[in-house]
């Protein structure tokens, strides 16, 4: 076994891991058996030591685990059909998002997908032959992200196998992989040189983009500094999606500082996604979309360029859907980045929003 390996066999699993170290009451953990049912709990310690355990409001704890009060009975999953390849998801022309794992680090990073299905590791290694014959039939597929749960939860071998069969597929440009351990336990990256070796080699045949999942400034450590720099230097470039959310990251000052500090270590801000709303639980992460768009225009003010370069986006059922502004009668305005019918490519609308609004019923 692994150092990293060994390190991610000691990380909290459950509410019921994690109620002394949070200093939960045996009532919060009965709240919270709805959570635990439906969302994985990987809390690493690394990750625990960067929180104030007992703050419920702190940003960090609220990341792993949300307040219980925010827990009202289930709603329905509107989100529809992700995929219509096995093993992945084919929603936008060029590009094809792998799903490898149903292992994740932190919730709140799941809050703009779909919920998690038992997904057994043997299935996944089958399905690898029959994504690269379907990519190797459709020549306008020109990138691939493999993300999961998290990609570098997977073992080396499987991400080799990922690798070896698509790294040299003419028509692919670069292959992604998204993972937040960087953010949440850079050890996985620190103490690996196989890994390090492994995409260095590859990255020779193919563009590799690692794209990171750093949300509050706090996470920006020594150790989150060290994993992105031996990434670059094995030839990958680094982007960082983050989720905007309420009670972590839902203001000018804090997002300034995490764009900024993602520059100063070499991360590329690629994109700000606003927090869909869970398809099973109400999490309170969701900042209304009015008070969203002008968050994030204070901030970029403040920001140098490059920091300022990501796009605000909404990954809505019809497509990336980017928050312009707000147009001189008031209206938000906004424009399809990435669509899934044709006829909205690029299409620039505007809408009037209520001040509670979070979302778009398009």
């Amino acid at each position: 076994m692994k150092r990293w390996q060994q390190l991610l066999e000691e990380s909290y699993r459950s509410v019921a891991d994690l109620k002394e170290p949070l200093g939960l009451s045996d009532e919060e953990v009965e709240a919270l058996a709805p959570f635990e049912e439906h969302y994985p709990i990987l809390v690493t310690p690394y990750y625990l030591r960067l929180m104030n355990r007992l703050d419920a409001d702190d940003p960090i704890r609220r990341m792993c685990i949300p307040k219980v009060s925010a827990l009202p009975p289930e709603k329905k999953d509107a989100r529809g059909a992700d995929s219509e390849i096995q093993g992945g998801q084919h929603k936008y022309l060029q590009s094809v998002l792998i799903v490898s794992n149903n292992q994740t680090l932190a919730y709140s990073r799941n809050c703009y997908r779909r919920d998690f299905s038992k997904l057994d590791p043997d299935e996944v290694t089958l399905r690898i032959p029959k994504l690269a014959e379907y990519i190797s039939d459709r020549p306008e597929i020109d990138n691939i992200s493999i993300g999961g749960g998290d990609a570098f939860l997977n073992s080396n071998e499987l991400l080799g196998q990922y690798l070896k069969s698509f790294a040299f597929l003419p028509t692919i440009g670069y292959i992604r992989f998204t993972t937040s351990t960087p953010a949440t336990f850079p050890q996985r990256i620190i103490n690996d040189p196989e890994l390090l070796s492994m995409l260095a080699r590859y990255a020779k045949a193919k563009a590799i983009v690692i794209v990171t999942q750093f949300d509050h400034p706090r996470e920006l450590t020594d150790e989150a500094a060290a994993a992105i720099r031996l990434l670059r230097e094995a030839g990958c470039t680094v982007r960082n999606e983050a989720v905007l959310l309420r009670g972590v990251n839902d203001d000018a000052k804090t997002l300034a500082a995490l764009m900024n500090g993602l520059v100063s270590i070499g991360v590329e801000p690629y994109y700000l996604y606003q927090c869909r709303p869970c398809a099973v639980l109400e999490d309170g992460f969701q900042v209304p979309l009015a008070d969203a768009i002008r968050m994030v225009d204070e901030a970029k003010s403040t920001m140098s360029g490059m920091a300022k370069s990501f796009r605000f986006i909404m990954g809505h059922t019809t497509g990336k859907i980017q928050m312009i502004g707000f147009a001189d009668d008031g209206r938000a305005v906004f424009k399809y980045h990435e669509a899934t019918d044709e006829a909205n490519q690029s299409r620039i609308f505007a809408q009037e929003l209520t001040e509670t609004q979070t979302w778009l019923d398009l």
